[in-house]
């Protein structure tokens, strides 16, 4: 007896009436998820901002050297979600359920490799960014934790991702909602020392974060097994299916690439930055994390970009994929164009939440925030275009757009602008928009040149090779 599917798997909604509608039918929940994941790392500055400016600097260090390991390991999830998006517009059940245990499979291996190599390399990390004495010892605590949780942030992240390819976008909303209650209980506890525990300072914050992201995980798990949201995963799926890997390497190593150096281009960046001291570092990392904020709407919409696009093509429903496009670009540069405002306008409040006590590093993070949040619709831009060339398979144009932006023109920028001749710390936040503005135009030149349009990632049905008979046939 066939096993029963939720309707809801394969929503029929999203391959046909209102595009706007569609969207926001997937972007709102996943919108809200990218709230609750920004608010648990907001809870995160928010308590170890109470211990310094010294701890800030450790904790903002090891965002960009984890971005790096995390994106050296997404290229497998990237492919396996733009096949999962694909199979689902086919309507390829087995497929979809081969491809997410597969995904899996790769990226665990992937994850425990790269979290072992991280803890490993922690010291000689710290020390190649120069980081001040000050910094170095929570730095290398806090970083070692994290590494070792990095396979449980592979696995639900992965999970998320997945689920979004086949248009279910409620689950991981409440996936992160849990992550995020764990976490705000037990970031408190854990810093400060509160009902027995130890004040371990900003290690209780890496260690509040281990125990979310394991529960995460193995919820996450609990529900591809479980079956009930369009995926049902069985042990034997993950049985290694060497020619899927072969597959998936080829279609997502682009994307790693590109995610790899884009989070080198942030440790080079954090390298410059930390050359002015502890409070410039203090006051980027502080921008970092207003500027995860600012992004996501852009990533709501990117996301469900991707998955109406993916879902559509593999649908056959070009046209339509088209269409989606133009309309999430519109959306993505009108929204951030907005909160950038908002951001200027409110730049000093925003940076004071994060370090109440001290005056510099609020003035410095409002300098950073007034200078490049005037170029936020242009990150949407960056957002919403390459998301459209990725569900179509179209990785190396992506790969291309995030290299040039940030090795050939953000970089090279921020080094000559900041030399004391120049513009000094101001030069480096001054690279930050010209590098938005260029990158957005690169993406939109790619996106209409068309490409993307013709290529095609899984065999085509029946019914669409029989409609494109038909087509070219009315057009002779």
């Amino acid at each position: 007896m066939a096993e029963a599917r939720p309707r809801r798997a394969f929503d029929p909604r999203l391959l046909e009436g209102s595009i706007v509608r569609s969207l926001f039918l997937l972007a709102i929940p996943i919108t809200g998820a990218n709230i609750l994941q920004v608010a648990y790392q907001i809870v995160d500055a928010f308590w170890v901002g109470r211990l310094g400016a010294a701890a800030v600097a450790a904790v903002s260090i090891s965002m960009p050297v984890m971005f790096v390991l995390v994106a050296a390991g997404m290229g497998f999830a990237i492919a396996g979600t733009t096949l999962i998006a694909q199979y689902t517009g086919a309507r390829d059940h087995k497929m979809v359920d081969h491809v997410a245990a597969q995904t899996l499979l790769a990226i665990l291996i992937v994850s425990t490799v790269l979290g072992a190599l991280g803890y490993a390399l922690v010291p000689w990390i710290l020390h190649l960014l120069g980081v001040a004495p000050n910094v170095y010892a929570n730095g290398v605590a806090f970083m070692r934790v994290i590494f070792i949780s990095l396979p449980f942030l592979f696995l639900y992240a992965m999970v998320q991702a997945l689920l979004r390819g086949v248009g279910e976008v409620k689950a991981p909303l409440l996936i992160v909602a849990c992550m995020v209650l764990v976490n705000f209980t037990l970031d408190p506890i854990l810093i400060f020392g509160k009902f027995g525990a130890p004040a371990l300072g900003v290690m209780g914050a890496a260690i509040a974060t281990l125990i979310a992201q394991l529960l995460a995980s193995v919820v996450s798990m609990r529900l591809l097994f479980g079956g009930r949201y369009g995926i049902h995963v069985h042990w034997r799926d993950f049985i290694p299916d060497f020619a899927f890997v072969r597959r998936a390497f080829l279609l997502g190593y682009p994307a790693s690439i590109e995610q790899s150096a884009r989070g080198l281009g942030m440790t080079a960046m954090i390298f410059l930055v930390s050359g002015f001291g502890t409070v410039a570092t203090a006051s980027f990392g502080v921008n970092t994390n207003i500027f995860n904020v600012a992004v996501i709407p852009a990533m709501g919409l990117a996301l469900a970009t991707s998955t109406l696009v993916g879902q559509n093509i593999g649908a056959d429903n070009i046209a339509r994929a088209e269409k989606t496009a133009h309309i999430s670009a519109a959306l993505t540069f009108l929204v951030l164009t907005a909160f950038g405002g908002l951001c200027v306008i409110f730049a000093p409040a925003i940076v004071a939440f994060f370090v109440p006590h001290d005056g510099a590093v609020i003035a410095e993070g409002a300098r950073i925030i007034r200078i490049s949040a005037w170029a936020s619709g242009f990150v949407g831009l960056q957002f919403a275009l390459p998301a459209v060339l990725r569900a179509a398979g179209e990785m190396i144009p992506a790969m291309t757009i995030g290299l040039v932006s940030q090795w050939l023109l953000q970089l090279p920028l921020a080094y000559i602008l900041s030399r004391p001749s120049l513009l000094g710390e101001d030069g480096l936040w001054w690279s930050i928009p010209a590098t938005n503005v260029c990158a957005a135009i690169m993406a939109g030149a790619w996106f209409l040149k068309g490409g993307w349009k013709k290529r095609r990632l899984i065999p085509q049905t029946p019914m669409q090779i029989q409609q494109e008979e038909v087509e070219e046939q009315a057009q002779m």
